[in-house]
């Protein structure tokens, strides 16, 4: 082949990722807006309906519960093997999209919220592992950073719906309804997205294999470096807002407008924007410095700025924002990284089932961290409960240091583990 025919061919391949990985992200950033946006709006809903602590952890707890359910089912079944992972995705975020929506017809105060928001979890199953799967045709030695695109578009998406109602002051409503609005519109971009060469069938997940595939020692220190790090994240991501609102009123002092609409601002800030910036930085550099030192150094950060947002709760609001910026970037730059550990680690024929557990691990503790926020805030204040976020980063960093000593580790990114 002619020298200038393969250029223009190589030229022609690289628009096309290049566009395959803008819609890939734009749709994740629109469809999972629908993960947090009752969460964004549950000052409003409790002033509203005097929602009880155990109603507020439900409407994000019950998100959670539902997104294991739906991976379990969708890997049992081998739903990606089985249909087009773009017509997946559409159903799915077209599904949570009908869901999220219902929440402006049912009481408030009844079991129907909850149930909604199970279901539009269990939708987002269809939706962010098939992302990841649409997003790795296009790899070429650049998977890291490819990966930490994608989950930066998933925390993009999740801070969205506190920009929303940060300009829908206490009406709770149009965040629902424009976060079910875009998610709506993305089922219909999404089947557009060209995919890569390197398509294949996703793994198949083996019950009777799911213990077998982490029983080895890495595999399991692994697992517990996620599971640290996924302890503090969705309990921030799902209590942020609340707390920068409850430090504001205390203490407002120097701030452009008033404590609500700052707490939302700086919740989105934090989240989506520093998470972007975390998740594509911490994907960068993963492949260079290794996935153990980045992991350990993110979860070192970021369970220091968990101490210190609880000890500035009350204090100026610019240091508890600079603070909690901070924190927005090293919660996440290591996200990708556990699951690419994972899928280095694992045995070729058992990767479906490892991420399986893992995923299903993770998101079941935060079920544990997000119902416990409240009930320390109750007894304690916003301080312990911030502090007790620590404890999963803390145990994170150890678990990903005996890995980083074992021989298994030169698995790890190419070597540099």
């Amino acid at each position: 082949m002619p020298q200038g025919v393969s250029a223009r061919s190589s030229t022609r391949v690289m628009s096309r990722k290049r566009r395959a990985i803008a819609l890939i992200a734009a749709c994740q950033v629109a469809v999972l807006a629908l993960w947090f946006s009752a969460s964004a709006v549950i000052p409003s809903l409790a002033v509203e309906f005097a929602l009880s602590s155990l109603q507020k952890s439900l409407l994000t707890s019950s998100v959670q519960a539902g997104f294991v359910v739906g991976t379990l089912v969708s890997a049992v079944l081998g739903l990606a093997d089985r249909v087009d992972v773009r017509r997946l995705l559409a159903v799915s975020a077209l599904s949570g999209a009908i869901a999220n929506v219902g929440l402006l017809w049912v009481p408030m105060d009844s079991a129907w919220p909850v149930v909604l928001r199970f279901l539009t979890g269990a939708a987002m199953a269809g939706v962010y592992p098939t992302g990841m799967k649409m997003i790795g045709t296009w790899a070429d030695r650049d998977l890291g950073l490819l990966i930490g695109i994608l989950v930066g578009a998933l925390t993009l998406g999740s801070a969205a719906p506190h920009l929303f109602h940060a300009f829908g002051h206490l009406d709770w409503r149009p965040t629902i309804l424009i976060a079910s609005l875009c998610a709506g519109a993305a089922s219909l971009a999404i089947l557009g997205v060209p995919l890569g060469p390197r398509l294949r069938g996703a793994p198949r997940f083996n019950p009777h294999m799911a213990l077998a595939a982490v029983s080895a020692p890495g595999m399991r220190l692994a697992l517990g470096g996620y599971l640290g790090h996924m302890w503090e994240l969705y309990a921030m991501w799902a209590w942020l807002g609340v707390f920068l609102q409850a430090s504001f009123r205390l203490d407002g002092r120097g701030l452009p407008t008033d404590a609500e609409t700052a707490a939302r601002l700086t919740t989105f800030a934090a989240i989506g924007i520093g998470g972007m910036v975390g998740c594509v930085a911490g994907g960068a550099l993963a492949d260079r410095i290794g996935r153990t030192y980045l992991t350990m150094t993110a979860m070192a950060l970021s369970g220091t700025c968990a101490v210190l947002a609880g000890l500035a709760f009350g204090a100026s609001p610019w240091l508890l924002a600079m603070i909690c910026l901070v924190w927005g970037v090293t919660i996440v730059a290591d996200s990708a990284q556990f699951s690419a550990s994972v899928t280095e680690l694992s045995h070729p024929d058992y990767v479906g089932t490892t991420l399986t557990v893992q995923t299903c691990a993770g998101f079941l503790l935060t079920l544990a961290s997000i119902h416990l926020v409240p009930v320390i805030v109750d007894g304690w204040g916003w301080s312990p409960a911030m502090a007790m976020l620590a404890i999963g980063p803390v145990l994170g960093v150890i678990a990903m240091g005996r890995l980083r000593r074992r021989p298994e580790a030169s698995q790890l990114a190419g070597g540099r583990k």
